[in-house]
């Protein structure tokens, strides 16, 4: 009897209940994307246009540089800047220009928007506030990341010292880099390299005026038109998404306005994993965000509001077609492109070592690595014979277009 008593239980504890057999199995949430935080603090003081020029056509590199990253990482940038009389005295003439956001096109924006004016650079001033006015991530294990690059000396704050500015990031694990844009022999580069050791850092000294270098290559005509053609992939929500759709194609006129290298960079960060577009209902509904029956006709492109529910699905997954096919096209032109570049540097013999976008790039793998992520072993190159040689270009003071520059004070910096 009792074995039967025992089989019994074992079968009333093992059976599962009817309606919970009808209940689909629940797949395993997937891991969430490792997030980089970073805060770029710019001196936009009257000697700055250098470093702010080196920014507005580099930014797109140091992005493209970061999407080889793997797991792919979602990342937030933020704007600062400091040293500018055009800022608020009260608050140490310093500015957060852009919050934390994942839309490059308004960081791009604001970089070219930026006018030198001034100053008084406190260093200290800027580190605390990123540290208070920033939406940082509360997780130590997420990568946080400052980067303050300035010209004249950082310890010229009265009300606050560098080592309490950096103590309190490097308590909530947020690293600080810092770029000296001077000699690293100069009797000012010693306390930029304390900036960077107080706060778990990098330091690093370039050439603001000469340090950047720009090589055309045969692809970049190309990759401008690809710019332009996945632009009309792109479906803008409502009132916000047309200005932010806008804006996109305002970024790649500026990027255009710089030289060719930087548009045909800008477009490969389009073309990347790292090129968020919450205005973009494409992407907002095939990233499972947002339904598509729960948007108000109002806020449809008008040339989908009078459409079935089946046709505005069309629509989407259409756009979406065509992008990831552009994208692809972007992607394999672009490593061609880098294959050039990789290519005629080791023909010159040159290095971007002096560059500011290097700078950047250096420390935010190094400490991208530190954190689990991986880059790829650079690729022997692939240029192809007959390619035109490529070009070098000086870098040239940058505009945001259809703008008028703002008078610059040189009385400082």
């Amino acid at each position: 009897m009792f074995p039967k008593l025992l089989a019994s239980l074992l079968a009333s504890l093992l059976a599962v209940p009817a309606d919970d057999a009808a209940k689909p199995a629940v797949a395993p949430s997937a891991k969430a994307a490792p997030r980089i935080e970073l805060a770029i603090c710019l001196d936009t003081s009257g000697s700055m246009d250098g470093l702010i020029d080196a920014a507005r056509q580099k930014i797109w590199a140091i992005v493209n540089d970061l999407a080889l990253a793997e797991p792919t990482p979602k990342l937030r940038v933020a704007l600062l800047t400091y040293g500018n009389d055009g800022h608020p005295a009260e608050r140490g003439w310093v500015r957060v220009d852009v919050p934390f956001t994942e839309d490059l096109d308004a960081v791009s924006q604001q970089l070219f928007a930026l006018r030198t004016n001034g100053g008084t650079e406190l260093v200290a001033r800027v580190l605390d506030t990123a540290a208070k006015e920033l939406d940082w991530s509360p997780k130590l294990d997420e990568l946080k990341l400052v980067v303050v690059a300035g010209n004249e000396s950082a310890e010229q704050d009265p009300a606050l010292k560098n080592g309490d500015a950096c103590s309190a990031l490097i308590e909530r694990g947020i690293v600080v880099n810092s770029i000296y844009c001077g000699n690293p022999a100069d009797e000012l580069a010693p306390a930029w390299q304390q900036v960077a050791k107080l706060a778990d850092g990098h330091f690093a000294s370039i050439d603001q005026q000469n340090g950047t270098i720009v090589i055309e290559t045969p692809f970049d005509k190309e990759l401008a038109a690809l710019s332009t053609a996945v632009n009309a992939t792109y479906l803008p929500i409502g009132a916000g998404g047309a200005v932010a759709w806008d804006n996109q194609r305002a970024q790649d006129a500026n990027a255009e306005k710089c030289n060719v290298a930087t548009a045909a960079a800008r477009c490969e960060t389009k073309g990347g994993k790292l090129y968020s577009c919450s205005w973009d209902l494409v992407e907002q509904v095939k990233g499972g965000h947002l339904k598509l029956e729960d948007v108000k006709k109002e806020e449809l492109p008008e040339s989908m509001r009078e459409m079935t529910i089946e046709a505005k699905q069309k629509c989407v997954d259409d756009a979406w077609t065509k992008r990831q096919e552009l994208q692809k096209k972007i992607q394999d032109a672009g490593a061609k492109r880098q294959a050039v570049i990789d290519e005629e540097l080791a023909k010159r013999g040159a290095t971007e070592n002096a560059a500011f976008d290097r700078a950047v790039r250096d420390a935010l793998r190094h400490q991208a690595e530190s954190k689990g992520l991986k880059f790829p072993e650079k690729k022997p190159t692939e240029a192809k014979p007959g390619d035109a040689k490529p070009a070098e270009t000086k870098p040239t003071e940058t505009k945001p277009a259809d703008a008028k520059p703002a008078p610059k004070e040189t009385n400082g910096g």
